[in-house]
């Protein structure tokens, strides 16, 4: 079996790394290297191979895009190269898809290149191997839409907030109050728009005057009557609804699972 691969990858040095790896394998045949997107679908289209490894971050033209530029039905094998997203890895474990994270060991290659190899002598059914990569996609198309930062006016100027930076946000009328560690901004929207901007595995909604960052919680206890107490990690106690509580927990739960 002769395995013709196509490395995407904008970093010479990644490209080259990959390169090496496989030249070690008597199955792979490299085709060549692309340093950009565009060089990439071209290469795709003109060279049909049967893997490419393909870099996501890259400027102008992302991984991403060259996928949509192809179409997920008829983009070869692909094993997706990304430097630091951990969400990007989530969406790739949770739906099937080959990925390496750089730097990565020689085992980890070896281990990637092994599984698609499997893949692809099975002759892993197509439509299934299209839907997974659609979903992964999907998901990071999706994460890409919520907030990373929120622009606030303080004085007279614009200062952006990093979401991460946020304890917790409070309800104020037609405002909301956004709370970090050593001061607050106001910021004219409603709990429920500026909620739906927030990516929901990281900010939970525990009242209906207050969100949370899942990540600052330093401690939940029962309160009274169903209710609970949450205490941010800078002391900051909240009330949470009784309707909340249980769905709060699954969301620690599952970034438990995947933090772990």
């Amino acid at each position: 079996m002769s395995i013709a691969t196509l490395v995407v990858d904008d970093e010479p040095l990644a490209r080259r790394a990959i390169v090496r790896l496989l030249q070690d394998d008597a199955d792979i045949h490299v085709l060549g290297e692309c340093g950009d997107g565009a060089s990439a679908v071209a290469a795709i289209r003109s060279q049909s191979p049967d893997l490419v490894f393909l870099d996501i971050q890259m400027p102008a033209m992302t991984g991403l895009d060259v996928i949509g530029a192809i179409g997920v039905e008829r983009m070869p094998a692909t094993v997706f190269v990304t430097a630091f997203e951990q969400y990007a890895v989530r969406a790739f474990e949770a739906n099937a898809v080959d990925y390496l994270v750089k730097p990565f060991s020689r085992e980890r290659f070896a281990g990637t290149l092994q599984r698609v190899k499997t893949r692809l002598a099975a002759n892993d059914d197509a439509t299934r191997s299209s839907a997974r990569i659609l979903q992964a996609i999907a998901e990071l198309r999706q994460r890409d839409d919520y907030l990373e930062r929120i622009p606030v006016r303080t004085d007279e100027r614009v200062v952006f907030v990093d979401v991460d930076d946020i304890v917790w946000i409070k309800a104020s009328g037609n405002t909301v109050l956004i709370h970090l560690a050593d001061r607050v901004h106001e910021l004219r929207d409603t709990m429920t728009a500026l909620g739906a901007r927030l990516d929901p595995r990281r900010f939970a909604r525990v009242h209906r005057s207050a969100i949370i960052n899942v990540r600052r919680v330093r401690d939940i206890h029962p309160w009274f009557n169903g209710y609970h107490v949450v205490t941010m990690d800078t002391g900051q106690q909240l009330r949470m609804s009784r309707y909340q509580h249980e769905a709060f927990l699954r969301l620690v739960g599952s970034r438990r699972d995947a933090d772990a």
